[in-house]
């Protein structure tokens, strides 16, 4: 559903206030999270080819501090991103074992298992991608559908 909301984000909104951010920060945002909590740490993140290969858009990694992010991000740049987490997220699920889901993850504020913060990461997916499907039905009229597993165009 988030790759819908990106998808049909009309050109004219992709700049445009979502809550205290743009649509692209949002998109963004979500984005390098789930690639953050499908990996070990921070530096693990930033060391991959994919980030490595698009370090100047990566720049600081402002998005991992505590401060109001001032890039922009364009819209083909985030659907490669997408795509990245996506293949990312079918490599390290079906890696887990039960000892590792069991296990806690490294990351600050995340004291509970990495089964849990595979599903905590879901949420936050989704909480994103509820927050851009209403901007846009607001703000265009667009409606994002409800996706399952069998929508395989999106």
């Amino acid at each position: 559903m988030l790759g819908a909301c990106i998808d049909r984000c009309p050109a004219s909104k992709w700049q445009a206030p979502v809550a205290n951010h743009t649509f692209c920060q949002v998109a963004f945002h979500t984005v390098i999270f789930t690639d953050l909590y499908l990996g070990s740490d921070v530096k693990s993140v930033r060391e991959q080819p994919f980030h490595r290969g698009h370090a100047t858009i990566f720049a600081d990694y402002e998005e991992f501090e505590d401060r109001v992010p001032q890039q922009v991000y364009e819209k083909p740049f985030i659907k490669e991103y997408l795509q990245h987490c996506r293949e990312k997220a079918g490599r390290v699920i079906l890696a887990e074992t039960a000892e590792t889901l069991a296990k806690t993850p490294g990351f600050a504020r995340k004291d509970f298992s990495r089964g849990e913060l595979h599903v905590n990461n879901i949420r936050h997916i989704q909480h994103h991608a509820a927050q851009l499907s209403l901007r846009q039905r607001i703000d265009s009229g667009i409606d994002i559908p409800w996706i399952s597993s069998g929508w395989h165009n999106v």
